[in-house]
């Protein structure tokens, strides 16, 4: 596993790096244990026909779930580099009762050992309460994984919790990663002079979404009351497409987790100098026949070719996504829906996890490599005393220097829009990822610790307490009701006040009770973090 040190304000490019390198969700298991599996052959099979073709699925536990359900065709071959194409109709009833290999990873710890990958992997789950009727008009959340946008899958996220306690449609979907999903070059801008390359991923997502449009409905689903979420990297693809013309109308409201929309995108020029780059390492140098050759290229040798030549994130400058989306929101040119956003406490944890013995000349060092001019004002405002060890102070400054401050900086513009609500999860005990517990050091609340409070996976670790039970209950509650009216009011919870730039009231998701804080920004000294210039 390989790991850097800090994020900065150097900034997007370190960001992606880090977030990919970590190996975000490699902790996760499948949504469908086994022992589950076998309880729900047991039970009925709900029959739903969709636009391309009945699907047979399973109910156990309370939730239907329909899995492996294809939204498009296999992006191979031809389709590689291209944009996704409707899957066609089937005669008969279709097997949904497994779920689909993850799509290639293109960093190594992005998925358990024993997951099956597939470049044909453009497939979502959907879990709904059992018995759930056509028409019945659920609200329905589709979530987007994190993984840097380089690894992960939305199989190890199962929804029939939050779907039988909230009344609610849950879908997690795959898209494509690394250069298969954020290639851009121009000959393949030539193909699509209307959107554009460097986002195959974004009209993956976009694609799940006119699926929705056309299906939900047979599924109990509301149409017009769609949330899109998604955390770390699927927060990024959450903040691209509010920032997409071509996404518009096709959702409600918008949940972005543990980023902030100033992060992850590349402009088209800096995105194509790294797909020219990435095609020569992956053997295919000829401009006049790259696109074919890349094409023909065999799997490994583009994941390979992605070790030297970094293919991630979105690109913005094209038909599909016109201006990076924190430009985009600030000139009003976004698709303007009900935000939720927010973060773990201690986001950068995870970020450091490589430098768990860091010393103090360790620190130092790298806080004066990194930040220059400003490093003495940086180690005076996190100073070693302040910390159990260089750690911490370490994942403190990465906490506050990147996704903390940024989730600042978008609320604060969101909520000149559009009304907003904030949170930041706060559990100093909670479970860890699977991988990613060096001994002798506390985890608790990195990056990604909130996912297993939303989602039916394990991390690892453990499994939560009877009070991290209670608080993921009010938590899934709060989500569902954020996507059923745009406003997370939960009757018998504490309130979650609305978000301004002015009172900055944020709802503090704590196991021992939630409550309302307006000091947020201060303890990540965002304030201080505007005024660092890193060059």
């Amino acid at each position: 596993m390989r790991t850097r040190s800090s994020i900065h304000g150097r900034g997007i490019r370190a960001l992606v790096a880090l977030v990919a390198s970590a190996g975000l969700l490699g902790s996760a298991m499948l949504a469908q244990p086994a022992a589950a599996a076998s309880k729900a052959k047991a039970a009925p099979n709900p029959l739903v026909k969709t636009g391309n073709g009945w699907l047979r699925g399973i109910s156990a536990g309370g939730a239907d779930r329909f899995l492996g359900v294809p939204f498009a065709a296999a992006p191979v071959k031809g389709l590689r580099f291209h944009a996704p194409v409707p899957h066609s109709s089937w005669k008969g009833v279709r097997d949904a009762t497994r779920q689909s290999p993850a799509c290639l990873q293109f960093q190594p710890t992005g998925v358990r050992e024993t997951q099956a990958v597939s470049e044909d992997c453009l497939y979502l789950d959907l879990y709904r309460p059992a018995g759930t009727k056509p028409g019945a008009k659920l609200p329905v959340l589709v979530w987007y994984h994190g993984g840097g946008w380089t690894q992960g899958t939305g199989v190890i996220y199962g929804g029939q919790t939050m779907a039988t306690l909230t009344h609610s449609i849950v879908i997690s979907t795959n898209y494509r990663l690394g250069a298969l999903g954020f290639l851009a070059l121009p000959q393949l801008d030539a193909e699509s002079p209307s959107v554009g390359s460097g986002n195959y991923a974004t009209l993956d997502q976009i694609q799940v979404l006119k699926w929705v449009r056309q299906n939900i409905n047979a599924f109990g689903g509301d149409k017009r009351r769609v949330t899109i979420f998604g955390q770390s990297a699927g927060g990024g693809s959450v903040c691209t497409l509010l920032a997409s013309p071509k996404a518009k109308g096709l959702f409600s409201r918008a949940i972005v987790e543990s980023l902030g929309c100033s992060l992850g995108t590349h402009s088209l020029a800096a995105a194509e100098t790294t797909g020219a780059n990435f095609a020569k390492a992956a053997g295919c140098s000829d401009p006049a026949m790259q696109v074919a050759c890349l094409r023909k290229a065999w799997a490994p040798a583009l994941i390979d070719a992605a070790q030297t030549y970094n293919v991630a994130g979105e690109t913005y400058g094209t038909g599909l996504v016109p201006e990076q989306p924190t430009a985009a929101i600030a000139a009003g040119h976004w698709n303007k829906v009900p935000v939720m956003i927010g973060g773990v406490r201690s986001e950068g944890k995870l970020f450091i996890i490589s430098n768990p013995d860091l010393t103090a000349a360790q620190y130092t060092a790298q806080i004066t490599a990194t930040y220059g001019a400003n490093a003495a004002a940086v180690l005076a405002k996190y100073p070693l005393s302040a910390y159990p060890s260089p750690f911490y102070a370490l994942a403190a400054v990465t906490t506050d220097s990147g996704i903390a401050c940024a989730v600042n900086a978008s609320a604060n513009q969101f909520a000149g829009a559009t009304p907003t609500y904030r949170y930041e999860f706060n559990d100093p005990t909670s479970p860890t990822l699977y991988g990613f517990q060096p001994p002798g050091i506390d985890m608790s609340n990195a990056h990604s610790a909130e996912l297993a409070y939303l989602f039916n996976f394990t991390l690892g670790d453990r499994p939560l307490t009877a009070k991290e039970k209670k608080l993921s209950a009010q938590m899934m509650k709060y989500w569902a009701a954020f996507a059923r009216t745009g406003n997370p009011h939960v009757k018998g919870l504490p309130a979650w006040p609305r978000y301004t730039a002015a009172t900055q009231k944020t709802l503090v998701l704590r196991p021992t009770g939630n409550s309302v804080s307006s000091s947020i920004a201060a303890e990540h000294n965002c304030d201080f973090w505007a005024t660092v210039n890193t060059g």
